[in-house]
């Protein structure tokens, strides 16, 4: 009998414990996760995807009609300054050099040489003019010879007079720089000029991005034949969701991957930012400048970029998880205290998709947490999170205030 009733005391006690230790959990409150504040690192990053593309894209064309005879560049290959594109048949323009060239050769070796020899002989004949008026004149003084001899001596001495003169406008107009030869060489430059046409090179070091012909096409000014990409304009476009916009500024670093090539990395600076916003779909055009251009780039090719928008090397960063009540840099927290709850109000600083800095409201050591559904004064007891878990610098992938 006194055995059964120490059974049945030792189960009280037991279930009375147990109460008790119900009542205690449930008087400590709910198991909530926290926080734990410290100073750290905090990089702040906005990433988008864009496109490799070029700044300065140009539609190259032929100035003359010809038949394309040959086309010595294909798409995607990078061409230099001077490089032949594009060449035309040329054969009429050939015959017109051709020509231009023999009559400026004849001028030269045969017709100004002979102009030169029509003035010397002129020349001699007008002063055996002149000398046989004289000489019939002085005849005639002395009654030696009839006068229709003289006039005829004077006759002759016109013609050759006209002859002489006739003679040097010759020589003057076929001399080095005259007309003649101005109009020969005018007649060459232009056979020259139509035939450098037949020859399309590249005005600069580029990479064909289209070509719109082949061998044995009839082109015409205004086709467009080929798009040369510049070397020098290639750069980042991407679109940043417009809540970013002041976020931005010009000369924010970024580091950029392309999809194609993931395990590679280059630099690029924000080096312009669209003075308007694309209403349909809420963004900003940026574009970023590159640093050193890899060789692997191409146009269009699909392009993460992080800009990096803020840094603060020693700050006190929460989850974005434990803020409500969020109106501008203001917002709530609930900060635990002695296993309390109590509402604090904060003033933020850089703000991202995972953390964001506190500025006022708070300090280094207090425990914030997680969970919005709590009351004021309510008891809870605290899960530890992490810190390393949470806040690595910041400097994580989904610190991405939007991604495209």
């Amino acid at each position: 009998m006194l055995k059964q009733k120490g059974k049945w005391a030792f189960a009280a006690v037991v279930l009375l414990m147990g109460i008790g230790l119900v009542a205690y959990r449930a008087w400590l409150g709910p198991v909530v996760p926290a926080y734990q504040l410290v100073n750290r690192p905090l990089v702040q990053y906005v990433v988008a995807t864009g496109r490799v593309t070029s700044e300065s894209r140009v539609q190259v064309g032929v100035e003359i009609t010809g038949v394309v005879t040959d086309r010595p560049v294909r798409e995607g290959e990078h061409v230099v300054r001077g490089q032949v594109l594009i060449r035309l048949r040329a054969d009429e323009l050939l015959a017109r050099q051709r020509e231009a060239l023999a009559s400026l050769a004849q001028l030269k070796d045969v017709r100004r040489p002979r102009a030169m020899a029509d003035l010397r002989r002129a020349e001699a004949q007008l002063a055996q003019a002149r000398r046989e008026v004289k000489r019939r004149q002085a005849l005639l003084a002395s009654n030696a010879t009839p006068r229709e001899e003289k006039e005829r001596a004077e006759q002759a001495l016109a013609i050759t007079l006209a002859a002489a003169e006739q003679a040097r406008i010759d020589a003057a107009s076929l001399g080095r720089g005259q007309s003649e030869e101005a109009l020969i060489q005018a007649r060459l430059d232009a056979a020259e000029a139509a035939l450098s046409k037949t020859v399309l090179r590249a005005q600069f070091s580029g990479t064909v991005l289209t070509h719109n012909v082949e061998p044995g096409d009839l082109v015409q000014p205004g086709t467009v034949l080929l798009e040369i990409a510049h070397d020098d304009g290639v750069e980042i476009l991407v679109p940043v969701d417009e809540r970013n916009l002041g976020l931005l500024r010009i000369g924010q670093q970024a580091v950029c991957i392309a999809d194609a090539y993931p395990l590679q990395q280059f630099a690029a600076v924000v080096h312009r930012i669209a003075p308007t916003v694309d209403a349909q779909r809420g963004t900003v055009d940026v574009r970023l400048a590159i640093k050193n251009l890899p060789d692997n780039l191409r146009d269009d090719l699909t392009v993460t970029a992080t800009i990096e928008t803020g840094r603060q090397p020693s700050a006190l960063a929460l989850p974005n998880d434990a803020l409500f009540n969020r109106h501008g840099p203001q917002a709530s927290v609930w900060r635990i205290y002695h296993g309390v709850a109590r509402e604090a109000r904060v003033s933020l600083g850089l703000q991202g998709g995972a953390m964001t800095e506190v500025t006022s409201g708070l300090q280094e050591g207090d425990w914030v947490s997680t969970s919005v559904d709590l009351a004021e004064g309510a008891r809870v007891r605290i899960a530890t999170q992490g810190s390393d878990t949470a806040l690595v610098d910041a400097q994580t992938r989904n610190e991405v205030p939007i991604k495209f």
